[in-house]
């Protein structure tokens, strides 16, 4: 299967069901797929693994009702996104979120700097739009479409998220002056 794009890919796996065309998907997408939920899970990589696990399953079963009005990418995030929601929805957490995990003392705020500590910080939405955007790379009509959230509130959600993350790195000794 040299260089076949991605269109051409679903149409083998809708029109007859292609195991070897699905599994180049799954290998072309699969490290941002895992990276979204590792960010989301602040660092669970056995429940990211199940959880991206659960997306590509959704994928294979559901790959004939994608239309093309998005891009394959796009709408393969939309449905991990949707698997996250789902799995939140389904286990909601009692324990209080605001509360990082503990960290020794013993070694320099750099060396204890921990990227899941500060994701905690924010509520859902915000970690979701801050590592869509900030780590992810995808644009704010992106994450939009993703999200099923209007710009606006994407912006808004990244903005009180950016302000929490800095202000968090600033009270652990990463302020720039």
């Amino acid at each position: 299967m040299a260089t076949l794009t991605d269109i051409s890919l679903i149409v083998q796996v809708a029109a007859s069901g292609d195991r070897r065309a699905f599994d180049e998907l799954v290998r072309r997408y699969q490290s941002p797929v895992r990276r979204f939920f590792l960010n989301q899970t602040l660092g669970d990589s056995q429940l990211s693994d199940d959880l991206a696990q659960d997306t590509f399953i959704k994928v294979y079963t559901s790959i004939a009702s994608f239309r093309g009005q998005a891009s394959f990418q796009t709408w393969l995030m939309r449905i991990a996104y949707n698997v996250f929601y789902d799995y939140t929805r389904r286990h909601r957490q009692t324990e209080d979120i605001d509360q990082l995990p503990e960290r020794s003392q013993a070694s320099s705020p750099a060396l204890q700097m921990d990227i899941y500590a500060a994701l905690a910080l924010l509520k859902q939405e915000e970690r979701t739009c801050i590592t869509l955007q900030l780590i992810d790379g995808y644009d704010i009509r992106k994450v939009a479409e993703i999200t099923g959230m209007k710009e606006g509130t994407v912006k808004s959600h990244l903005s009180r998220g950016k302000e929490k993350l800095a202000n968090y790195l600033k009270k652990n000794g990463y302020d720039r002056r």
